[in-house]
């Protein structure tokens, strides 16, 4: 999924983003048509923004917990939710490590990327300590060696990649860790200069990315062997996925370990550094979509519309931590990701290589980082024009087709659950079409004229498209004229992104 989706789309929206400084709903004024997608994007950032943190609150609550010698908890007392229909109140607690949580993210991004920027020197490198340290003690403990062949080994289960779900996940969770398809991607290389070599950064963040995803397999898997061989178990049974793993089987398997709180500590802070990582993304798409709507309202307030969003996502997120929260997170997990995220990667794909036209996209890097050989673009121009599309098809109607109702544990989701679940996706995915059909509506003309006109004017770029500064923009793109009203906007926010 990484060579035949995630570089290529990586590849694609670094250099769409830069090229225009735009973010995920302006840079649609390449193809008009499909800014809709944009709207997508943003929505999914949100509910990726509540999923996150409500990650955070856990991690700053268990970091808390683990100050206790023994740590206060294991596996067994992990049954007390209720059903989803059941919701009860607001945990108390969580609540406040909720609101913890939007502090930190509002703190460090209330200046916008100059002070996320900051920031991310020690979320993003910390991990990497930690990862190393929880690696070269899982390694010696006995058992590691089962777990690590559970993980990638003779014990691995293969017969895995013949279920539709399996190859679903790895394309959401691609997406997700680079950022693909909800915006995070196009928002932060915006702030790229106009000729920084986004096809080196591409290579580099998308090799390191899953580089440390394996490494980090390693350090989990080695301590859950360690686990299964305490329990006398396979790891197949103590191995868990999603909030289970981070949250009962690991922290499980670090209290059976010497000086266990110390472990519990480095892991719980690890986690709060990655969920802000994460956090900063998604909390940029919504900020610089709402900029760019309304850059001269917006443009000089990011951090009252930091701080705005911040809150607004606070108690959006209140559902997620009471008594039955973990369905209401779950169900994010379920509706709010996979599908939407391969729709709109699928979109944003054939809009720039068909709509668009990928001779031309590729004429546009040129721009940024010079001309390249027709070699040089065989394998870019095949992923764009047919693979990636054609891949990302195939697992989306495959996993449509073999869909099943989500569970958590051995409780299934009412039907009004996952009703709701199917309005969530639909609510993110309809304005691509009624935003299309608007395109086509609001084409120039009168209401008489042709209606393939109108969807061949909605398809092309708008004439302010193309890069921001004039001095960029060259003989492909001329200049504006003196009297357009976006140059001062375009200027001066181009500006506050340097």
């Amino acid at each position: 999924m990484l060579a035949v989706a995630g570089l290529p789309l990586f590849f694609m929206e670094s250099s769409f983003g830069q090229f225009c400084s735009q973010g995920p709903i302006n840079v649609w004024k390449a193809v008009p048509i499909l800014q809709g997608v944009g709207i997508t994007m943003m929505l999914v950032s949100t509910f990726v923004a509540i999923y996150y943190n409500v990650i955070i609150a856990y991690s700053i609550y268990y970091l808390f917990a683990s100050f206790q010698y023994p740590l206060p908890w294991s596996a067994k007392d992990c049954n007390s939710t209720g059903f989803m229909n059941e919701t009860g109140p607001v945990v108390w607690h969580l609540a406040l490590c909720l609101l913890l949580a939007w502090i930190l993210v509002g703190a460090a991004l209330f200046k916008g990327i100059k002070s996320s920027g900051k920031v991310v020197y020690f979320t993003a490198t910390f991990p990497y300590v930690v990862l190393f340290i929880l690696l070269i003690r899982g390694v010696t403990l006995e058992g590691a060696k089962d777990g690590i062949e559970f993980y990638i080994g003779s014990k691995s289960n293969l017969t895995k990649l013949t279920d539709s779900e399996v190859w679903k996940d790895a394309a959401t969770q691609i997406f997700f860790s680079l950022s693909i398809a909800w915006g995070g991607l196009m928002a932060l290389s915006s702030y790229n200069k106009f000729y920084n070599n986004c096809y080196q950064d591409s290579i580099i963040v998308c090799i390191t990315n899953c580089g440390t995803s394996v490494f980090a397999g390693f350090a989990i898997f080695s301590i859950l062997g360690h686990m299964a061989h305490v329990y006398q178990r396979p790891v197949s049974e103590v191995a868990d996925a999603g909030f289970g793993l981070a949250f009962i089987a690991y922290p499980d398997a670090l209290s059976k370990l010497p000086i266990s709180p110390l472990w519990s500590i480095l892991f719980f802070v690890m986690l709060i550094t990655l969920g802000l990582d994460s956090q900063f993304a998604g909390i940029e798409v919504i900020a610089t979509c709402l900029q760019d709507a309304y850059p001269k309202l917006l443009k000089s307030k990011r951090g009252i519309v930091t701080t705005a969003v911040c809150i607004v996502l606070f108690l959006l997120g209140l559902p997620c931590i009471t008594r039955a929260g973990i369905y209401w997170v779950n169900l994010i997990d379920t509706f709010c990701a996979g599908w939407i995220l391969l729709v709109a990667g699928l979109l944003e794909v054939l809009g720039l290589s068909i709509l668009y036209g990928g001779n031309r996209f590729i004429k546009d890097i040129e721009m940024m980082i010079g001309s390249k050989s027709a070699l040089f673009w065989l394998w870019w121009r095949a992923c764009w024009f047919f693979i990636t599309p054609v891949v990302l098809s195939i697992i989306l109607v495959w996993s449509l087709y073999t869909f099943t109702s989500p569970t958590y544990g051995s409780v299934a989701y009412p039907d009004w659950g996952i009703s709701l679940g199917w309005c969530m996706t639909a609510f993110c995915l309809i304005w691509i079409p009624i935003l299309a059909v608007w395109k086509v509506y609001k084409a120039s003309g009168g209401p008489w004229q042709v209606k393939q006109d109108r969807i061949k004017e909605a398809c092309s770029p708008t004439e302010d498209w193309g890069p921001y500064l004039e001095c960029h923009r060259g003989e492909r793109y001329g200049t504006r004229g003196a009297t357009d009203p976006n140059i001062f906007v375009i200027s001066n926010k181009f500006t506050t992104r340097l």
